[in-house]
């Protein structure tokens, strides 16, 4: 004890110098180092354990860069707007939390969206997950959670390619314990084409162009028999590899069929190369409705078309003009939409309210929990959650499945913008079949 209480009066008093330790030097570092960590352990672990006591910690995961970039351009955004919200902190059950939003890119990558879930799950130790955009980011970190026991709440693809592209069977009990989904689905999207192509005549024909993947696979399993139940005929090339760059076969097909309505659910790059092959084949003019999932959602994507992007149809996850509020920001829609617009220098997106309302549908799950700390509190809670989002009504205890929440699609068209607007497209919408709350602001017009 006489020797540590030396070595403490040595290291303050200064006697320690900078300079290459001998082999006695080396033992004093040594000695000194020990003493140090006895001293400051008990108040380090206590500061460490309130620390991770008060704080909850959240990941965020969606594409920022790559291929699907234009679905996490404006998340930054959204998540600056969450971090002021929560600046404060919250309060549940009586106890108030620090809140840290740990966000992440997946650069469009299936398997860097999993390592990315994996480490904020091991490492960083995350309370509640949340994902966004798409099965290449949002399947993975669900899968990812689902094995680790974190509960995780996901958006923004198709519910039936997150609950079956995962492996759940049809009519079989959920085989999801921690992972939960609130999306559009495949009634929304017939529901809603088949009320807006009802307002163009045309000769009901559809040429689709569905890839190979989670999103084109569950699309053509389950929406392309929904729109022949309807009426329309569907002419499918059949489905093809992401990334392909010679569409000849597929154009071919779909001209000698005369369809004058087109629908795909392709990756912003390719549809862009199929489009412009389409145009030069001719096929672009005998379109009467061309219906894009997926690429014709934001001006990014259609303004890289130019002037084949005027009057593409479109669906809408969420609108400005949506009548919803975000409950943990309290914005509504034209505000989230202008604060962006100043802030970026660049046209609103849907994609804001429906990270948004991933981020209220999270954090209303932690509150409603009252325990945010105990994860199987807050999977319960998502499991039968109710609440209003930035995109309308989510309800946990109503889904088709388990584990499941629908939110509505609403037919949009783009339109060129009038003169004097600082950007090329206006974004209309055109069709409210899917929610009657969402204000019409002007009807479908003819692709060509």
């Amino acid at each position: 004890m006489e020797k540590n209480k030396e070595l403490s009066k040595m290291c303050s008093s200064g006697e320690v110098r900078d300079e290459k330790p001998s082999s006695s030097r080396r033992e004093f570092i040594t000695a000194a180092g020990a003493v140090g960590l006895t001293l400051a352990t008990p108040g380090v672990l206590r500061a460490q354990g309130v620390e991770s006591k008060n704080t909850l910690k959240v990941g965020f995961i969606s594409p920022r860069t790559g291929a699907l970039a234009s679905f996490g351009e404006t998340d930054g955004h959204v998540l600056e707007l969450a971090r002021k919200a929560l600046a404060s902190g919250l309060t549940i059950g009586g106890q108030k939390y620090t809140v840290q939003i740990l966000d992440r890119d997946s650069q469009s990558d299936p398997s860097r969206a999993s390592q990315l879930a994996k480490s904020l799950i091991n490492e960083d130790k995350v309370d509640v997950m949340l994902a966004i955009s798409t099965p290449e980011v949002v399947n993975p970190v669900s899968d990812a959670c689902e094995a680790a026991g974190v509960p995780c709440m996901s958006s923004v693809m198709p519910w039936e390619a997150w609950y079956f592209g995962r492996g759940a069977k049809p009519g079989a009990p959920s085989p999801y314990k921690w992972t939960f989904h609130f999306s559009f689905g495949v009634d929304n999207f017939a529901r809603t084409y088949i009320s807006q192509w009802s307002t163009v005549s045309t000769n009901r024909k559809v040429g689709v162009l569905y890839p190979n993947d989670a999103d084109g696979n569950a699309i053509r399993a389950h929406l392309a028999p929904e729109l022949a139940k309807a009426g329309f005929t569907i002419v499918d090339p059949g489905p093809y590899e992401d990334g392909t760059t010679d569409y000849s076969t597929q154009i071919a097909k779909l001209k000698a069929e005369k369809c004058e309505i087109f629908n795909s659910f392709p990756l912003p790059p390719d549809f862009a190369t199929f489009w412009r092959q389409a145009a030069q084949q001719g096929y672009t003019k005998m379109v009467k409705i061309a219906q894009i999932a997926k690429t014709g959602l934001f001006p990014s994507t259609v303004e890289a078309l130019g002037s084949l992007g005027f009057n593409m149809a479109s669906g809408a996850y969420w609108h400005k003009d949506y009548p919803y509020q975000s409950s943990l920001t309290g914005l509504k829609g034209a505000e989230l939409a202008n604060s962006y617009e100043a802030a970026a220098g660049k046209q609103w997106t849907q994609q804001l309210g429906a990270t948004m309302a991933l981020l209220d549908a999270g954090f209303d799950a932690l509150k409603v929990s009252g325990d945010p700390k105990n994860k199987a509190a807050v999977a319960k809670t998502m499991n039968t959650l109710q609440t209003v989002t930035m995109v309308g009504t989510i309800n946990f205890a109503k889904g088709p499945v388990p584990n499941v929440a629908t939110a509505p699609i609403i037919g949009t068209q783009w339109v060129k913008a009038k003169p004097g607007s600082k950007y090329k497209f206006d974004y209309l919408v055109t069709d409210n079949a899917d929610d009657r709350n969402v204000p019409v602001s002007a009807k479908l017009v003819p692709y060509s």
